[in-house]
C-alpha cells in the first residue's frame, strides 16, 4: 500500500493506489509537472539496516529522545566533555557500519534509477567513515555521497542543495527518499516537491511538522512503484 501522508491528518487514497504528487506550503498545493531528475537517498533506516538501537545510544551518549540530532545535542558541550561523548557516538556508528545489511529492495531502486538515466545521490547525516564501511562491503552505484563531513546535517536545507548543485539539478525536479522528519524537513526548506517516506518511526512520525504533504510506502520496492506513478503523470500532463 502506498498512500499520501499528511502530517496531523488522515493519509489519502488516490487513484492507482498512488498518491499523486503534491506538496503543501501553507494553504498553496504545487503540482509536480517537472520530471524528476536526481533521487536523494537517506542511509540508516533507508537503504541501510543496522542493528544498533539508537535509542540505547542517546542513553549512552547522554542525549534525550527528541527531534534534534545527537551531534546537535553535542555541540553545545565543552570541548573535553563533546570529545567524550562522540567518541561514544562513533563507535556505535561503527558497530552499525559494520554489524548491518542491505535494505531489500535498494539494488532494485538503483538500478531503477540508472536505467532511467535519474541521479542518486547518497545522503546522510552519518559519518564518512560510515558511509565508506558501508559501501565498502556493498558497492552501490550512487553517483554521489555526501555525509555530516561534507556538507550541513539534515534539517538544514544545505543537505540538499549542496549534493543538488553539485549534479546540476534544481530542487524542484529533485525527490527525496528517507525514513525520518528530518528527511521531510530538510527537503521542504531547500525546496524539493517530492517527499518520500519509508516506513517511518513513532519517534520520527511525532516530530513530522503539522501539515506537511509527503508520500508513505513500505519499503523501497513501494518507492520503485511511485516513483513509476509520478513519472507517467508527467508523461500525461506534458501530452495533453
Amino acid at each position: 500500500m502506498v498512500g499520501r501522508g499528511r502530517a496531523g491528518r488522515n493519509r489519502g487514497s488516490s487513484r492507482f493506489g498512488i498518491a499523486v504528487g503534491i506538496a503543501e506550503a501553507g494553504s498553496d498545493t504545487i503540482l509536480h509537472d517537472m520530471r524528476i531528475r536526481a533521487v536523494l537517498i537517506d542511509m540508516d533506516g533507508t537503504i541501510w539496516e543496522s542493528p544498533v538501537d539508537w535509542s540505547e545510544v542517546r542513553r549512552a551518549v547522554g542525549v534525550p529522545r527528541d527531534s534534534r540530532t545527537i551531534i546537535d545535542h553535542l555541540e553545545g558541550l565543552p570541548p573535553a566533555e563533546r570529545t567524550e561523548r562522540q567518541a561514544i557516538l562513533h563507535r556505535f556508528e561503527a558497530e552499525g557500519a559494520e554489524g548491518g545489511w542491505i535494505t531489500d529492495g535498494t539494488r532494485e531502486l538503483l538500478a531503477h534509477l540508472r536505467e532511467r538515466g535519474i541521479h542518486s545521490a547518497l545522503v546522510t547525516n552519518n559519518s564518512a567513515r560510515s558511509a565508506e564501511t558501508v559501501l565498502a562491503r556493498h558497492p552501490l552505484p550512487f553517483d554521489l555521497v555526501a555525509t555530516r563531513e561534507d556538507n550541513p546535517m539534515k534539517p538544514d536545507p544545505a543537505a540538499f542543495l549542496e549534493p543538488l548543485r553539485r549534479l546540476g539539478v534544481p530542487p524542484e525536479a529533485a525527490a527525496v527518499v528517507g525514513d525520518s522528519h528530518l528527511d521531510l524537513l530538510a527537503a521542504i526548506a531547500a525546496g524539493i516537491p517530492t517527499v518520500i517516506l519509508v516506513a517511518p518511526k513513532v519517534w520520527a512520525r511525532v516530530a513530522l511538522p503539522e501539515g506537511a504533504g509527503f508520500h508513505e510506502v513500505r519499503d523501497l520496492h513501494e518507492v520503485v512503484a511511485l516513483l513509476d506513478c509520478l513519472g507517467r503523470d508527467v508523461d500525461s500532463t506534458a501530452t495533453t
